[in-house]
Order: C-alpha cells, then sequence, then structure tokens
C-alpha cells in the first residue's frame, strides 16, 4: 500500500497544527493549495523568485519573534543550496523549513529534480541544521509537533509523491497580499 503523502496533504497537516505562525509559501502549486486550503493574512504567497522562498523566510525568522515557517520544495531548494548553508550559519530559535521533496518541478509540468540521488536531509544536517526525514502521515505530524515545540531552527524534509491539486489562481493582488502579510507580522 502506497502511503506516500502529496504536497496537498502535507499542506493540509500542516495547517491542522497551525495558529499565529507566518508561512512564506513557494511559487505556483505550493501557494494555489495553501491558499485554496486556508487563507490567512499570516500567509505569504510568492508570485515569482523560484529558488528563494527559504531565504525570504530566513529573512523574516532572523527579524521577528514569531515562528517563521518557509513552505519550500526540492526543486527551489536544488536552485539555492547556499541558503542551507546560511541557514545553518544563523539558526535563528524560531525558524523551520518545510522542504516538499517529490522529486520534481511541480509548478512546470512535474519535470524530474536530481532528489532521486541528492538527499536534502542530509546535505542540510552537514550544514549543521537540526533535520528530520519524513516519509509517511505519522512521521510528518510526529515532526511537525516537536519543530513547532522547540526553539531551534528545524528543517522537515516531506517525501511526497508528485502531484498537483487543480486549485483557482490566487486573485488577491500581491500588493495586498504584501501589506496584509506585513501587518500580521507588525501587528
Amino acid at each position: 500500500m502506497d502511503t506516500q503523502l502529496r504536497r496537498i496533504d502535507i499542506i493540509k497537516i500542516l495547517m491542522e497544527y497551525i495558529t499565529d505562525e507566518a508561512i512564506i509559501s513557494n511559487i505556483g502549486f505550493p501557494s494555489k493549495e495553501l491558499h485554496y486550503i486556508k487563507d490567512r493574512n499570516e500567509n505569504f504567497y510568492m508570485l515569482g523568485s523560484m529558488g528563494l522562498c527559504s531565504s525570504i523566510g530566513l529573512g523574516l525568522a532572523l527579524n521577528t519573534d514569531k515562528k517563521v515557517i518557509a513552505i519550500d520544495g526540492d526543486g527551489s531548494v536544488l536552485m539555492n543550496l547556499g541558503t542551507l548553508s546560511t541557514i545553518g550559519h544563523t539558526k535563528p530559535t524560531n525558524f523551520i523549513l518545510l522542504i516538499v521533496d517529490n522529486s520534481a518541478y511541480g509548478s512546470t509540468g512535474n519535470q524530474k529534480t536530481h532528489t532521486n540521488n541528492t538527499e536534502l536531509d542530509k546535505i542540510a544536517k552537514s550544514c549543521g541544521l537540526h533535520t528530520i526525514k519524513t516519509e509517511n502521515e505519522k512521521e510528518l505530524r510526529e515532526a511537525l509537533t516537536k519543530a513547532l515545540k522547540e526553539n531551534k531552527t528545524t528543517v522537515i524534509v516531506a517525501k511526497a509523491k508528485a502531484y498537483n491539486k487543480k486549485t483557482p489562481n490566487i486573485k488577491i493582488p500581491p500588493v495586498v497580499i504584501k501589506y496584509r502579510f506585513m501587518n500580521s507580522v507588525n501587528g
């Protein structure tokens, strides 16, 4: 029996645990799926800048006391591996990087990435980061519960199968996304 989650399942599970945390969501389908599951002012939907979700999340975590969660994809992390080293150097106590590793560039047609032989959890660990790899719902729930309680940077690499839920486009103008998110973080 296949127990591997899809990205939308991972985001749904994450949102069961969320209260007032700030969430930065990767471009394309991850942002559309997050918006579809639960739109809130504390969600920042990236509409561009592939590869920079984890960097934006880190920058925010370094400048707020709120818990910050970046929902990133394996393809985007591979485009900006240097951010893992920077996260490992700075280690804010309020940052969770959730990497959805579906071994695909989901938002551009599910072309394969290189995570079939590149282990992002091992790269993150080698950067000095507390890292948890999950392969199913039970492991993901345990990892989220632990990471949300702890005061340290945690990287969760959640293995997933490639799948894009058909969701509507986000109709909120980018400037509105920006200001409502800023107000929720500063408020």
